[in-house]
């Protein structure tokens, strides 16, 4: 999943220079990635005191390894840095707990929205049998839709964006371009 997720987002020049925010981090290995593939710089976000050490540890030894940035970790709630932090994010992934509410995703998204950047992809990781994310309640439009056994990746971005392309309405396909 992870090696057709970020084939899909080079495809895009979604990832070279773009900063990037991983949400409900885990151990930070989709932020890592992005930055391993030329990401100017990531922010982990993980409330798990444990798996925010975990982070620190991968992403130095990334950063060492590889002789790229670091990233910030962030030991805080998904909801309450979303509140507090200001950027432009062009790359988010978030990958909640299978178990979060859709009210807490929709909150999420909402306060994630105006930190985007105008070319921004959000890529929400989810169980397939959850409710695809609300992304009109968060003004973000989404294009592309893909299932990975029991896991599904949403994609979306800003609706004023996807409003001014020539795009089609429906998410796309897996086989279909943005």
């Amino acid at each position: 999943m992870r090696e057709s997720l970020f084939g899909a987002l080079d495809s895009l020049g979604a990832i070279e220079g773009a900063r990037v925010l991983d949400l409900y981090a885990g151990s930070g290995a989709l932020g890592l990635e992005a930055l391993s593939r030329g990401a100017a710089s990531a922010d982990f976000v993980e409330r798990g005191r444990q798996a925010a050490a975990i982070v620190r540890r991968n992403a130095a030894v990334v950063a060492k390894a590889g002789r790229i940035p670091a990233g910030r970790v962030h030991e805080s709630a998904v909801h309450a840095f979303l509140q507090r932090t200001a950027g432009a994010y062009d790359l988010v992934f978030t990958d909640p707990p299978y178990d979060i509410d859709d009210a807490a995703m929709t909150a999420d998204l909402v306060a994630l929205s105006p930190l985007l950047s105008p070319d921004a992809v959000v890529v929400v990781e989810r169980a397939r049998r959850s409710t695809p994310p609300d992304f009109a309640a968060a003004d973000l439009q989404p294009f592309r839709e893909k299932s990975y056994g029991d896991t599904a990746l949403w994609w979306a971005e800003p609706a004023d964006r996807a409003g001014s392309a020539d795009t089609d309405p429906q998410p796309a396909t897996e086989s279909q371009s943005r």
